[in-house]
């Protein structure tokens, strides 16, 4: 149970509270809400840390490409973040949450859930009935809302941001889920199918963020009236904000910063010895470019390297039944993002801050 219990709280910081500051930490929420919540705590960890493992594959060849730093959204002057790329953790991580709460559930791994059945019976269009076991995205939904918007205890705007951003996560799963169907007739002939939803690949629903994440919208707020706080005049601006912004809509307030360059107060690394991608099988095209991104229009230059890699070759099936493989090594080349001296990296450096926000 104390393992458990420390799982869940090292999630606190991915919603923008550093732990040992925090007001309010899911260990506070364990102790004193319903002793069933117990029971979910691991599942809501693993969750959060799926998240996160995709956050990075979505932006692994990316200027951010969702570093450790990103679980505590790193806060400056003592003010969380609320960026572009936050935004995008907060969805990520709140998706990763309800969608393994509810497959769990699906799985039978808690007692008081299960499939849900609720328009079994239903006709759901020409040929084809609601049945089976569909998956149980409302408990999942009701069970992460508990744990993840829990953690946002302030009545400001960023705290109302990363709010929106939570539900957006939780949207695209429901969004991406897929209907699924089981013939039945004479001879498999089909005259009827029994259909259920189910949740997507995760995969799937990371990339459907990383589509909003593109398209987010930037908050233009009233600073003025922001000053004043948590007053009514503070709280109205914020209203009004938030009044014409669609609830599947990832919404930031600030800039992002420079990701070229390393900010140490911001848990930013930059991309120095970051490695690029310049030949390879089936590379899309934002891979193939992601040398000019990274290092070229950084002010950094391409260094190739060459490194042994060590792999499993020459495997042969040995009746019965196992397979023997060789250890075979080769020289693979890599590239990466070096500097260059200072007078050659100028021009590029102009040229990037020319270009404007690239992530």
């Amino acid at each position: 149970m104390k393992r458990s219990t420390f799982l869940i709280l090292s999630i606190a910081g991915v919603y923008g509270a550093v732990l040992h500051a925090a007001a309010w930490s899911v260990n506070n929420f364990l102790m004193t809400g319903p002793k069933a919540y117990l029971t979910y705590s691991s599942s809501v960890a693993a969750g959060a840390h799926s998240g996160m493992e995709e956050c990075k594959f979505q932006f692994g060849w990316e200027r951010w490409n969702c570093p450790e730093s990103a679980l505590q959204l790193s806060t400056h002057n003592r003010l969380r973040s609320a960026t572009r790329e936050t935004s995008f953790v907060h969805a990520i991580s709140s998706a990763g949450v309800m969608y393994t709460l509810t497959r769990n559930c699906s799985m039978g791994d808690f007692e008081s859930c299960g499939c849900d059945d609720s328009r079994n019976g239903r006709v759901g269009g020409r040929g084809w009935v609601w049945g089976g076991c569909s998956d149980n995205v409302e408990f999942g939904e009701r069970i992460s809302k508990l744990f993840v918007d829990a953690l946002e205890t302030g009545h400001d705007t960023r705290a109302l941001i990363n709010l929106h951003n939570n539900e957006v996560g939780r949207l695209a799963v429901k969004a991406t889920m897929k209907r699924a169907c089981k013939c039945h007739g004479v001879s498999g002939s089909c005259s009827i199918q029994t259909c259920w939803l189910q949740l997507a690949e995760f995969r799937e629903i990371g990339n459907y963020l990383k589509i909003k994440y593109d398209q987010a919208h930037k908050l233009e707020m009233d600073k003025r009236r922001m000053r004043a706080g948590n007053s009514a005049d503070s709280r109205g601006a914020t209203a009004e904000t938030f009044h014409h912004v669609h609830a599947a809509e990832l919404v930031f307030l600030e800039d992002s910063p420079d990701y070229c360059t390393r900010n140490a107060s911001l848990g930013h690394h930059g991309t120095e010895g970051r490695e690029c991608l310049q030949t390879g099988k089936n590379l899309s095209q934002w891979e193939k470019r992601s040398c000019r991104r990274l290092c070229t229009e950084c002010g950094l230059r391409v260094e190739e390297r060459r490194t042994e890699v060590v792999a499993s070759c020459n495997c042969k099936f040995h009746w019965c039944c196992t397979v023997r493989c060789e250890q075979c090594r080769q020289l693979v080349a890599k590239h990466f993002c070096a500097r260059r001296d200072t007078a050659a990296a100028a021009p590029n450096h102009i040229k990037r801050r020319n270009k404007g926000h690239k992530r």
